[in-house]
């Protein structure tokens, strides 16, 4: 990445040394002894300017140019470590005192400017304006401003004083070396502003693509050479004025183009970035190099269930919790309960049930599997035994459980002890800001925590509070709780859990959001059971259903209509009916899709594991992309399936097979919030808050 100092030559060629000098005072000592040094060297720190590897030279054919020209070479054979010098001069021009010599001349500048960024590729390009005719001063600010630059630099001198100095038509010995402080003083670089390339060179204008060099070429001279530049149509001079002449225009067909081709309107002030941004994160696509990118982006999880949602690690910090709290008695009836378990490496299958014994607390017993089972043994009989986790409803003799096991240590195995509580909010807490979330909707089953499911979700809201009361606003995220009725209770339990949900949305309207139905979809189907939702539906109470995980279309319907679903969670197998699919779109139903669990559950292929590669496709890109359904990438049970929201999204992308872009991804986030269960009003505020987020976050780079 070479840096240039690209000028204009005519008669006095010392502006280029004194230029080349400020740029590079440990190459050339110019200023050394100059009154103001300190303030030149500060100068150039505030640009962040670097020594330049190569001078760049545009100029004319006149006599004058050409003595220039010989003094410049002079002078850098004075020089220890000299730049490359590479000069162009433009076709049949002297004094630029004709329109032809002067459109040549720009053409070259801009032309020289266009290939040099490229040639640059990432390294600095100054631009001085020093030098030459007052017209090739102005078609260098012309093409900073539009191709950018990191510094416009101009030297200006005392005249009057210069005239009778040796610095007047100087030998370019004395510009080689340390001035005396007397003739330093005569002349002083300035920065007079810093450029970024314009947004109007990437725009497609009349079939005519985004400005670049290989379309633009200059004839390449060697070192300290010179090429002729012989052009006659100034095709990139015409261009680059159209293009500033119908800006506006412009810049409205562009968006114009970009809304053809979407079926999710992205973040409103994305729309405001620099063209370049948005072709580079339309087709920039996700890779595992961005996990850090995603981790910074504020994200919603709209499907995290409470009881899967921590780590072993934060299993076992709730677990010392718990145990601290047992008298020592209690503590070691667990320890003597547990312990053939304990015992061995492997467990039996019905373990879970074991700790769940008449008579024994289950808080007790699964603290004591944490705390004193070891970490082998706890992979094992968590995970290992279910590997590999594939595909498990259909290729485990357990099925769905088997998915469940490695959360069989969490949940209400935990949060049926009080003192469970807080640790269990905290750990939450902790994990939504390392995952950098800032809306999440827990959902879980509050009634099967303790005797009073009302009384664990005002425990568990005010524990979480506190958990949030160490946090900085700008990273406090916040949570709802949506209530999961299992399908595979007695009606009679269904009717108790939907009663209670309505009363906690009346009690607690800030915490309790909504009404979730998951469990084993073959159990009942929605339209044997939709009387008993007929309070949440009088209570307005936002539905989000379990349904086409690993069922038919027909299981989705059942939802949509009978339950009146305003989410769903996972609806893989809605591409199998395209009128509901088509219903979907219409009514804004939206999917809660769970990557890492869905190829788990039901089984799809991911390149990231080879054992997937006789599975079958995942369907994100079609129900986003050709259905244009809204959906949104969730997290499911985070603790059970090792995974973050961040690490969802690159599941996304390669069971997508790489197909997921990076404008994508923005676009689901925002579906996220857009589809949370919040008032309008506040979702407003929040989308807003989000949106100046995002768009801080992705133009710190440019």
């Amino acid at each position: 990445m070479p840096n240039i100092l690209l000028c204009t030559l005519g008669a006095s060629w010392a502006v280029i040394p004194e230029a080349y000098a400020f740029l590079a005072p440990d190459r050339l000592p110019l200023y050394q002894n100059h009154p103001e040094q300190a303030q030149l060297l500060k100068l150039k720190d505030q640009f962040q300017l670097q020594s330049p590897d190569e001078i760049w030279v545009c100029t004319t054919q006149g006599k004058q140019t050409q003595e220039s020209l010989q003094e410049l070479q002079v002078w850098l054979s004075f020089l220890t470590q000299s730049p490359s010098l590479r000069v162009w001069q433009a076709d049949q021009t002297d004094q630029l005192a004709t329109q032809h010599e002067c459109a040549a001349i720009r053409e070259l500048i801009v032309r020289a400017c266009l290939n040099a960024h490229d040639y640059a590729d990432g390294g600095q390009v100054v631009l001085s304006l020093a030098g030459g005719r007052k017209t090739m001063s102005a078609d260098m600010q012309w093409a900073g401003s539009l191709f950018g630059c990191q510094a416009l630099l101009h030297v200006i001198s005392d005249d009057n004083r210069l005239r009778d100095s040796t610095l007047f038509k100087p030998q370019p010995v004395i510009l080689s070396q340390a001035l005396p402080s007397d003739l330093a003083a005569l002349i002083m670089p300035l920065v007079t502003g810093q450029t970024t390339r314009s947004d109007l060179l990437d725009i497609i204008v009349d079939g005519v693509g985004s400005i670049k060099a290989a379309d633009y070429p200059l004839v390449w001279p060697s070192d300290r050479q010179v090429a002729v530049f012989e052009n006659d149509d100034h095709r990139l001079s015409t261009e680059l004025g159209k293009r500033e002449k119908a800006s506006s225009r412009l810049f409205g067909n562009y968006l114009l183009d970009i809304s053809r081709d979407e079926s999710h309107e992205n973040w409103r002030s994305l729309y405001r970035l620099p063209p370049r941004r948005i072709d580079q994160l339309r087709n920039t696509m996700l890779m595992e190099t961005d996990r850090d990118w995603l981790i910074k982006l504020p994200k919603a999880d709209l499907h995290r269930h409470l009881g899967g949602c921590l780590d072993l690690s934060a299993q076992r910090q709730v677990a010392s919790v718990i145990w601290e709290s047992l008298a020592a008695s209690e503590q070691e009836r667990a320890l003597i309960h547990c312990q053939q378990l304990l015992q061995k490496e492997q467990w039996p299958w019905n373990w879970p049930e074991y700790l769940a014994a008449e008579g024994f607390h289950r808080s007790h017993n699964a603290a004591a599997m944490l705390l004193h089972a070891t970490e082998q043994q706890l992979q094992v009989n968590l995970w290992q035994v279910t590997q590999p986790r594939l595909a498990l409803k259909n290729n485990h003799s357990r099925g769905f459980a088997a998915y469940e096991r490695p959360g069989e240590l969490s949940g209400s195995a935990l949060l049926s002890h009080p003192d469970a509580v807080q640790p269990y909010a905290q750990a939450i807490v902790d994990q939504a800001v390392a995952e950098g979330l800032a809306y999440i909707e827990l959902r879980g089953s509050p009634q099967k925590y303790g005797e009073n499911g009302l009384l664990f979700l005002r425990n568990f809201d005010q524990s979480l509070q506190n958990a949030l009361r160490n946090l900085t606003d700008p990273t406090k995220p916040v949570f709802r709780f949506i209530v999961i009725a299992d399908r595979r209770a007695e009606e009679a339990i269904l009717k108790e859990t939907i009663t209670m949900t309505v009363q906690a949305k009346q009690q607690m309207p800030d915490f309790v959001v909504g009404l979730d139905m998951a469990g084993d979809e073959t159990c009942r189907k929605p339209e044997t059971i939709a009387h008993l939702f007929i309070p949440a539906f009088e209570a307005c109470l936002p539905i989000t259903i379990h349904a086409g995980e690993g069922e038919s279309a027909e299981s989705i319907w059942q939802a949509a209509y009978h339950l009146h679903a305003d989410r769903i969670g996972h609806g893989l197998t809605i591409n199998d009916r395209n009128q509901l699919a088509q219903r979907f779109r219409d009514r804004n139903i939206c999917l809660e899709l769970c990557p890492t669990s869905n190829r788990e559950v039901v089984g799809f292929r991911d390149s990231g594991y080879l054992e997937t590669f006789e599975l079958g496709d995942y369907p994100l890109l079609q129900l986003w992309q050709d259905k244009g359904l809204p959906l949104t990438i969730c997290t499911d049970n985070p603790g059970i399936s090792k995974t973050t929201l961040a690490d969802e999204y690159l599941t996304a992308a390669r069971m997508s097979d790489g197909n997921l872009s990076q404008w994508d991804v923005l676009a689901m986030i925002k579906q996220g919030f857009v589809h949370a269960f919040l008032p309008a009003k506040q979702k407003q505020t929040m989308l807003k808050q989000i949106d100046a987020q995002l768009y801080n976050l992705l133009t710190e780079t440019l």
